[in-house]
């Protein structure tokens, strides 16, 4: 009722707009993922089904979107559906899946790619997802290959566990046929088998989870090494222009040591 009460006597607009006067001419994160979490708690609240969470969520992701490419924010890696989901009641899964298909298919149409210049690229074991999304993001990359200005991943059917595992795969085989000496394995040639090879800056500056959890699971593991973390107790449908703002100023107080 609060909430509902300040959103309508405007003084979120007045907080928001006093937050990006803070940041605004401070360093903004180069690279920025989410965990889009709290759909399903999202909708079993209002006492929907849980892909209407899963619907809100997803249109949230395209006005989320529109806001980090207007605040310079270059690349973008959103957790949208791990491995372990795909566990999930098959209805469910069914349901999210149209969803996957209705936006990709919107995704190939929308000029914000060619405004921006944004190269999009699924990361994951895809294998695991239905041919024709497969096709549907075949077809996305394919579109937008040629661009790199700005970077949005979308990592569905992801597990960090797994793409540790394929990167050793491919280094150990290397190195079985004779193309690869061991000696010359280190972190940088490692992250070249990553599925976050093509960006020009794989780690994310900071990682926000929303729902109020406060754990990675199993997103970015390798990549995620140094990254700054912004838990934040939200459901994903309900993030607002003003989390976003908040989370980049925390970031921005943080003195980044990278272990040193």
């Amino acid at each position: 009722m609060l909430r509902i009460i300040v959103e309508l006597t405007g003084i979120y607009k007045i907080y928001e707009k006093w937050i990006w006067h803070q940041i605004k001419g401070g360093k903004k994160p180069s690279h920025i993922a989410i965990i889009l979490d709290g759909n399903r708690r999202w909708a079993r609240k209002k006492g929907l089904p849980p892909w209407m969470g899963h619907k809100e969520g997803a249109e949230k992701v395209k006005r989320t979107l529109r806001w980090l490419l207007d605040s310079g924010v270059r690349t973008v890696t959103l957790y949208v559906l791990s491995t372990e989901n795909l566990k999930r009641n098959r209805v469910e899964l069914e349901k999210l899946f149209d969803i996957f298909r209705e936006y990709l298919r919107d995704a190939l149409n929308d000029t914000i790619f060619d405004k921006y210049k944004i190269r999009f690229k699924a990361i994951g074991d895809l294998s695991l997802v239905p041919e024709d999304i497969r096709l549907l993001i075949k077809k996305m990359e394919e579109r937008t290959q040629e661009y790199n200005k700005f970077y949005l991943n979308i990592a569905i059917a992801y597990g960090g566990r797994i793409e540790i595992i394929k990167a050793v795969k491919k280094i150990a085989k290397k190195v079985a046929e004779g193309s690869l000496n061991i000696d010359d394995i280190n972190e940088k040639l490692f992250e070249k088998y990553l599925f976050t090879s093509h960006l020009p800056n794989p780690s994310p500056d900071i990682i926000i989870r929303t729902s109020g959890e406060e754990r990675l699971s199993n997103f970015l593991l390798w990549q995620s090494a140094y990254s700054e973390l912004c838990f934040l107790d939200v459901f994903w449908p309900d993030f607002r222009k003003i989390d976003l703002w908040r989370a980049i100023r925390i970031y921005q107080k943080r003195k980044r040591r990278f272990g040193r």
